[in-house]
């Protein structure tokens, strides 16, 4: 029925359950049931409203125990549901399962997967949310359906069904025509009622006369006239359900919304005066509440959850905490003076308020009111002793309240009446029944009722509230908070008072309950404990690497394995609940030999070698107490020394791990530390490089003699964020230590792990000192070039060198300077390799190799090695292949897709060639025939891109560049001065989130257009909003954006799109499949408007014609909802920014949307891919007549540059004075991308999703895509 319409809402509420584990590891077992002793539901993702009523049939004894008499006999067997002559009903039997693990099995929530499926509903249908008063009818008529021919296949008729009389009484002759109708639950209105007495007065006791123009045709008198029609109820199920419709629909301004106003209930209930028979005992027509469905947001979004009255005691009810302040006794009733004393703002306001015909005022007119009554303003009489008006009412809200979504209010004590609220005296009012509602006349009166304050709850009302998988206990006042608001009554369900319960029901959850069901229940209780045993064993268990001293040394201060061969740590698993002592004499037991006293020390491993910290020394005291977790290091020894050398633990004394390089003069880089020398990256060939460990507190003089160098030697630190000097980047430059440098310790010169130490001896290197700085060169070893030959290799383009190393790869070092040709470098290299005879008469060319292995395209050997861009001390690559010449292009090809590696084609042709002439050589590459081919570019994220449209063009004008890559794609090109362009329908949101801008994706592959559909979160409001594509269209540049609009709506997917005029249409460009601006000027041509062959845009269609101007721009506003981070529904604003782009000039039109003061507004707009918000600024400077007036702020341009589809956040200052425009939304994604950076991974809102062909604007986020709007079904097997 609402299909989506009630998809879960992000904002505040969560699909975990809000208590207890919400991620549980592999094997963990469910946690056991808390401390009410109930059992909540999972939700699946999107079925909190199943569970809802789920609950609410459980804790109907009735039903319960009508479904447990039904028996295998006439269920049949869940072990034979798939053999296909045996008839089981599998609905009623999973329900019975269901039912007994929430009664018996100790945990904290069932799960309602089973019986999901046997509904027949997927994965999707469990995310996709619907309308539980929906569900609850299809439920009922899904059980009536599997319950053929049983004995239970009446029990639902008879627990819910009830029936109505429709009643037409002639006003002429008197005759009656009566109609009945049967019922399993009442809809009532909500709107313009305030409460369900009153709606079921205006139901079944008001009439409704025809009369006048609208007469009724009397069957008896066989002519028109005056009758009056009326309803009654005629039977009463014992179990009354209520449906209250909280969602309409405002066909003004064409959108959903829900009734958050006040609606009161009674606890208890008596329908004699909506009877047809009347004369029975009261006690036939009372019943009393035990149930609340609660909805919690919007009409487009939100989350169920109940409220239970346990009429079986089976839960463990005790008070809820309350809050930790005092209470506040509440303030006597306001009394409205004729005249108020004008020092008491309180009764000055109450006063203004109480003399309004509707009890109400506007909030931006209240200080208006003021003036007039009082003469002064607020700010002048009351603000410097009672603070701004916003605050003051806040601050009284036992006296005012705050109706119409903020934006009027009233006195506490008389809330005003809707407008179209029925006023008649004459006729008694609902509460006025023989049943008090204390409930609803704690309203008219603030003092609280006796029966709700009291300390302790009375007999029998145990309260829940069940909301997924956590369960509470409540009081029953709290009842009386879902009467309105965003959180608020949706479904009531009663129960006559004469419905008694046995005693041998109460606090018996195993009563009735079927004895297979009941040894389903014990076995699973088992195999929860054990699951649980054993989860705690291991769980309390933690796994610790000791390290012996006898296998270590010390070096530098740093502890280091005396043998590499042999092994460091022996792991131990151990109760960490156990006591270091026991520990300890573990250890012990484990070392025979040990002699002396043993100490434990929690250690570290550290990149320069272990470390100590603190020493493990009360006995007494658990692991876990200790701090030790699992994969803690524990160093096992004296105490005082290791081989003889003391050792010096704590955090001050932890050790760097730094590269000490030193120039090296020897040939060829050899002789250099295996460990970094020769061919370091940092410092280059001719420098050696060797890592040493040194404790953090010692001086850089201790480290130079401990590197056995002389006082004269230099120490540099390397110059951090410069850049090699030098034309083959074999000089660097290093910052010399002072001389008092050298008594201060490596932490306090901020020296990190990693850092390189140069030792240099000036008088006998080639070096140069300016000042503090040193350039260190090597001539010998810096002017090379390394080529590598790869006899059999993959051709690819992109990518490491996976798979390739088939055979042992030949690399040569040949000497080379910047002037050198290529052709001589690979001539010599050649000759290097004696490859001579094996290349003789095949073309080989060189290419670069970047970091990654990925080959570079080939470099033209006509050129220099600095005039081809290639850096000496690099490497590069002898493969098969022509190298380009100084006039060519080398590029790449590939034929439907974006290239992958190793599928495209190489091409090597002229600069001057034409793109007709390119297609051709590449055609014949690819050895394809045919006129229908064209050349498209790749964009910047490897998506097929634009078709190069002039054919005639040579590359050179088209700015191709070696290593471009381009796509054969079939299909002609259309004739000149022609468009093709690609249409997507706009499909109209389903539901707002609070403020969250990611994107959701799901097509076919890339290159299908038949059947793909793309789900996008667009700018627009932060709708999820839905593509589709439905061809293109091939229209001449010169047309119009009208004439384009005409053409569109002859697409055959577009035949059911109906509209008076093209105006009735919205043109949106797309950039990356994103809604990025609005085509505007209806007599506007393409080429006007810019657009080119390949552009996609969406149509929308519209409910009135529209025709933005150049500066009007289209926002999407949305009011913030006072004390809460949301907000409301967002809501289209098309702002006139032609004369005045300044913010005052937003601010204005808005406040005239709203009907507030502009002074009352502060602004701010979303900023999506950084999950922020930026103010306009309020302030207006003012200048003198004799400056110059300086030119206003635009908000079309920086720093905002507000576009069509922006989304702007509205705060009222007079009642919300939280100047924070972020939702809970922006602050989990932010905490989500810094978790991601902290991996060391790409952040959210950068990934790019590869796999679907979609760029990297299209980001995934945790915001759910809204489905499309589903019926509600459950598949039930035929049984009759």
């Amino acid at each position: 029925m609402f299909g989506s319409l009630f998809e879960e809402e992000e904002e505040g509420f969560s699909l975990a359950p809000s208590g207890g584990r919400v991620v549980k590891g592999e094997g963990e077992p469910p946690p056991p049931r808390g401390r009410v002793n109930l059992s909540g539901i999972k939700n699946q993702g999107g079925t909190c409203y199943l569970n809802s009523l789920l609950q609410t049939l459980l804790f109907t004894p009735e039903f319960r125990e009508e479904l447990f008499s039904l028996g295998p006999k006439e269920l049949g067997c869940l072990e034979d549901k798939d053999k296909p002559e045996a008839k089981v009903r599998v609905i009623p039997l999973e329900l019975q399962r269901l039912f007994a693990r929430l009664l018996l099995v100790d945990q904290q929530s069932a799960s309602t997967a089973d019986l999901t499926d046997s509904f027949g509903w997927n994965n999707s249908e469990e995310s996709r949310q619907h309308d539980v008063q929906e569900l609850n009818r299809i439920l009922f008529s899904a059980l009536e359906h599997s319950l053929v021919d049983t004995s239970g296949s009446g029990f639902i008729q008879h627990l819910y069904h009830g029936t109505t009389v429709n009643s037409i009484l002639c006003k002429e002759c008197g005759n009656i025509s009566q109609r009945q109708e049967d019922f399993l639950d009442l809809t009532v209105c909500v709107r313009g009622v305030c409460g369900l007495e009153g709606a079921l007065w205006d139901m079944f006791v008001e009439e409704e006369m025809f009369e006048g123009s609208n007469l009724y045709r009397c069957g008896q008198c066989d002519q028109l006239v005056t009758a009056a029609k009326s309803a009654k109820l005629r039977k009463l199920p014992p179990f009354l359900t209520v449906s209250l419709l909280r969602f309409n629909f405002d066909f003004a301004r064409c959108e959903r919304y829900k009734e958050t106003g006040r609606y009161t209930f009674p606890l208890t209930i008596n329908l004699r005066p909506f009877c047809e028979q009347t004369e029975d005992e009261d006690s036939e027509y009372s019943y009393e509440l035990f149930s609340v469905i609660i909805h919690k947001g919007g009409c487009y979004g939100g989350h169920y959850h109940v409220y239970i009255k346990d009429m079986d005691h089976l839960g463990l009810w005790e008070p809820p905490e309350e809050d930790s302040k005092p209470k506040v006794q509440k303030k006597k009733e306001v009394r409205v003076y004729p005249e108020p004393e004008k020092d008491d703002p309180l009764s000055v306001l109450s006063s203004i308020i109480a003399q309004e015909e509707s009890r109400s005022v506007l909030l931006d007119q209240l200080g208006q009111r003021l003036m007039d009554k009082i003469g002064s303003s607020w700010s002048k009489k009351y603000r410097k002793f009672h603070g701004p008006i916003g605050k003051f009412l806040q601050n009284h809200s036992d006296v005012f309240v705050l109706v119409n979504n903020g934006t009027r209010v009233a006195l506490k004590a008389n809330p005003p009446s809707p407008v179209t609220q029925p006023s008649s005296p004459a006729h008694p009012t609902p509460g006025s029944s023989s049943t008090p509602d204390p409930v609803h006349n704690n309203t008219a009166n603030p003092q609280p009722e006796p029966g709700l304050e009291t300390a302790a709850e009375p007999q029998g009302s145990h309260w829940f509230d069940l909301n997924d998988s956590t369960v509470t206990s409540i009081h029953e006042r709290d009842v009386e908070k879902m009467y309105q608001g965003k959180e608020s009554a949706y479904m009531l369900f009663y129960r006559k008072t004469l419905l008694h319960r046995p005693s041998g029901a109460l606090r018996n959850p195993g009563y009735k309950v079927p004895p297979h069901l009941l040894e389903m229940a014990e076995e699973e209780n088992r195999r929860l404990q054990q699951r649980r045993e054993e989860f705690e064993a291991s769980n309390n268990s933690v796994e610790l690497r000791l390290h012996l001293a006898p296998r270590y040394r010390l070096e530098n201060g740093t502890l280091k394995p005396i043998s590499i061969e042999q092994k460091e740590a022996t792991n131990l698993n151990f109760d960490f609940r156990r006591t270091v002592g026991d520990l300890r004499m573990i250890i012990y037991q484990m070392q025979d030999l040990w002699e002396g006293d043993m100490a434990l020390t929690v250690a570290k491993c550290l990149p320069a070698g272990l470390h100590l910290y603190n020493t493990l020394t009360d006995d007494e005291v658990s692991l876990y107490s200790a701090g030790i977790l699992t994969g803690t290091d524990l160093f096992v020894w004296n105490g005082r020394e290791v081989c003889g050398a003391t050792v010096q633990i704590g955090a001050e004394w932890e050790p760097l791990l730094l590269t000490v390089v030193r120039p090296y003069l020897g040939e060829e880089g050899e002789g250099g530390d295996e460990e970094g020398g020769g061919e370091g990256e940092e410092g280059g060939s001719g420098l050696s490089k060797e890592s040493r460990g040194f404790a953090g507190r010692v001086t850089l003089g201790e480290v130079r003699e401990a590197l056995g160098e002389p006082q004269e030697s230099l120490l540099c630190q390397e110059k951090r964020g410069g850049e090699g000097g030098g034309e083959g980047g074999g000089a660097s430059g290093w910052r010399v230590f002072p001389p008092g440098d050298m008594q201060r310790t490596l932490k306090e010169l901020a020296l990190k792990d990693g850092d390189a130490l140069l030792v240099l001896e000036p008088q006998t290197q080639d070096s140069s000192v300016s000042g503090d700085m040193v350039t260190v060169t090597t001539p010998s070893d810096c002017r090379w070039l390394q080529v590598e030959y790869r006899p059999e290799r993959r051709r690819r383009r992109g990518g490491g060198g996976e798979g390739e190393e088939e055979e042992e790869r030949m690399r040569a070092k040949v000497p080379a300077s910047g002037n050198m040709l290529l052709c001589e470098v690979k001539q010599r290299a050649i000759a290097e390799l004696q490859l001579q005879e094996q290349l003789a008469g095949v073309a080989c060319c060189l290419r670069q190799v970047d970091r990654t292995g990925k080959l570079l395209p080939p470099v033209c050997e006509e050129l220099s090695v600095r005039d081809a861009g290639v850096r000496l001390m690099t490497s590069l690559s002898l493969c098969p292949g022509t190298a380009p010449k100084d006039t060519q292009l080398f590029l790449y090809f590939s034929v439907g897709t974006a290239p992958s590696s190793g599928l495209e084609g190489e091409i090597i042709v002229e600069q001057s060639s034409t793109v007709k002439q390119c297609l051709k050589t590449m055609l014949e590459s690819a050895r394809l025939e045919g006129n229908g081919w064209h050349l498209r570019r790749l964009d910047w994220c490897e998506e097929v891109g634009e078709a190069l449209m002039d054919e005639e063009a040579s590359l050179s004008e088209l700015k191709m560049s070696h290593g471009d890559a381009l796509v054969i794609t079939e299909g002609r090109l259309p004739p000149k001065g022609f468009l093709k362009l690609s249409v997507w329908l706009y499909v109209e949101p389903r539901a707002y989130p609070v403020v969250s801008m990611e994107t959701e994706v799901s097509g076919t592959a890339e290159g299908s257009t038949e059947g793909q559909r793309l789900e996008v979160m667009t700018a627009v409001g932060g709708a999820m909003v839905e593509l589709r594509t439905v061809g293109q269209v091939e229209i001449s540049e010169e047309a119009t954006l009208e004439e384009l609009k005409t053409q569109v709506l002859t697409l055959p997917a577009l035949q059911y799109v109906c509209v008076p005029t093209p105006a009735f249409l919205r043109v949106w460009q797309l950039e990356g499949q994103r809604l990025r601006r609005i085509l505007r000027g209806q007599q506007h041509t393409l080429r006007k408007l810019k657009l080119c062959s390949g552009v996609e845009f969406c149509v929308q269609q519209l409910l009135r014609e529209e025709d933005l101007g150049p500066k009007e721009v289209l926002l999407r506003v949305q009011m913030g909802v006072p004390g809460e981070r949301g907000y409301y529904p967002p809501e289209d604003l098309v702002w006139d920014a032609s004369r005045d782009p300044s913010p005052r000039s937003l601010r204005s039109a808005l406040a005239s949307t709203y009907g507030l003061s502009p002074d009352s507004l502060l602004l701010a707009k979303h900023q999506p891919h950084t999950h922020t918000w930026e103010t306009f600024s309020n302030w207006s400077q003012q200048v003198s007549k004799r400056k110059k007036k300086k030119k206003a702020e635009s908000l079309l341009g920086a720093p905002f540059h507000l576009t069509d589809g922006d989304i702007v956040g509205v705060k009222n200052l007079l009642i919300d004075n939280n100047r924070d425009f972020s939702t809970q939304q922006d602050e989990q994604r932010l905490r989500e991308e810094k978790e991601q950076r902290r991996k060391g991974g790409q952040g959210a809102g950068a990934e790019v999703e590869t796999n679907q062909g979609v760029g990297p604007e299209k980001k995934m986020g945790p915001i759910k895509a809204r489905k499309p709007e589903v019926a509600l079904s459950i598949n039930v097997g035929v049984f009759r």
